[in-house]
């Protein structure tokens, strides 16, 4: 059994900085479990204190229920998959792949018979007598995956192992690292950067902001219905939007119109009576062309003057600003600037860039007006201090 227990896990440096507070997390026998969020947030540190790479502060570390704080990584049975391959570059594949069994004094038949197990998996059969130097980066990097998958080990850690990748091959490696998983169902930490990889890839995701736990839940949870502004803010790309607004009895104010409540966010919402301002956070996609959803469609429908349109192919990204001041918190604050967004100029006194997520059918064109229509069904309230999410 390979489940892996925080208890109350705290990392602080010489000269006080506390890179993760209070961490309190289970990971299960043969979980995927992601650590993600912004620079600095603390995952990282996480996942190198799992390994033994960085000592503990304060708290428990409990690997396979046996508490390991004071053990050397050597001895806790975790192979570790780093962002950069770390190959060495005079062996072959087959050289690389084994030479951690060859140093443990692993008999040659069995390590010759775990990398071919392990390139059978990873689909590394014909290059295993060729060198690094003559390999792509999405088969290095499965090369360094078959290194970690030959000691067949209690688990799993990857610290951003696919950011060194181009697009394209960071797209096809996520569908291998989840196959691969999938498939040994070792219990796996893996740490990203980019939520996209955090979706796709985790049975669960924890999502950090400054050495603290925000969040777990499964990819779906947190994006349907995340905890506060932060969490809503990063999960998803485009991003969503954040809108100033006035609760005022059954219905929010917007700055394009007056949306109602739906029953099931009057149930959920904890908010006192009477009205009260409130940060309204809406998803690119709940927006649509008038013309395409039809004169049926029920929603709040406006128009508004497109600024620019890009065409994804398959739907369009429509961005036009609304009038009126903008919604503003801390965690917004943190976002912008994780995303490098701080020192942007603004749209217009006081304006509110928003996105639109359209059909590709749409008409939306830069410079001109289009009339949209927006699901209030799926609109999400947060509270503006504090940005905890007034309905989860």
């Amino acid at each position: 059994m390979a489940e892996i227990e925080l208890k109350g896990v705290w990392k602080r440096y010489p000269d006080g900085f506390e890179a993760v507070k209070n961490m309190d997390l289970q990971i299960g026998d043969g979980e995927f479990m992601i650590l993600v969020g912004p620079s600095g947030c603390g995952k990282s540190t996480a996942l190198r204190m799992i390994a033994g790479l960085e000592d503990i502060s304060e708290g428990d570390l409990l690997i396979g229920g046996e508490r390991v704080n004071d053990l050397e990584p050597r001895d806790r049975d975790i192979a570790m998959v780093f962002q950069n391959y770390a190959l060495y570059p005079h062996m072959t594949v087959r050289e690389n792949m084994g030479f951690a069994l060859k140093l443990a004094k692993v008999p040659k038949e069995e390590i010759d018979t775990k990398v071919e197990e392990a390139a059978k998996i990873l689909d590394l059969q014909p290059h295993l007598d060729r060198k690094p130097a003559n390999l792509s980066g999405g088969q290095r990097q499965r090369v360094a995956m078959g290194r970690a998958i030959v000691r067949n080990p209690k688990s799993f850690l990857m610290d951003e192992p696919l950011s060194n990748l181009d697009a394209k091959l960071r797209v096809q490696m996520r569908t291998e690292v989840s196959r691969i998983q999938s498939r040994l169902g070792t219990t796996t930490v893996y740490v990203t950067h980019d939520q996209t990889e955090a979706m796709t890839l985790g049975d669960r995701v924890a999502v950090m902001r400054a050495g603290i736990i925000q969040q777990v839940a499964s990819p779906k949870v947190l994006y349907e219905d995340p905890v506060n502004l932060f969490v809503a803010g990063f999960i998803g790309s485009p991003s969503m939007n954040f809108l100033p607004g006035r609760l005022e009895g059954d219905s929010v104010r917007l700055p394009f119109g007056d949306a109602p409540l739906p029953n099931h966010v009057r149930q959920r919402l904890k908010a006192p009576a009477g009205a009260q301002d409130v940060i309204v956070g809406i998803r690119p996609e709940h927006f649509e062309d008038a013309q395409v959803a039809g004169a049926d469609a029920n929603g709040v429908r406006f128009k508004a003057k497109v600024a620019v349109v890009e065409s994804m192919g398959s739907e369009l990204y429509a961005y036009f600003d609304v009038e009126g001041s903008s919604a503003h918190s801390a965690e917004l604050e943190e976002l912008a600037r994780d995303a490098g967004m701080e020192d942007l100029p603004a749209h217009g006194d006081g304006a509110t860039q928003v996105v639109a997520r359209l059909d590709a059918a749409s008409r939306a064109r830069a410079g001109e007006e289009v009339e949209l229509v927006l699901e209030p069904d799926e609109i999400k309230l947060f509270d503006p201090q504090g940005g905890a999410s007034l309905t989860h």
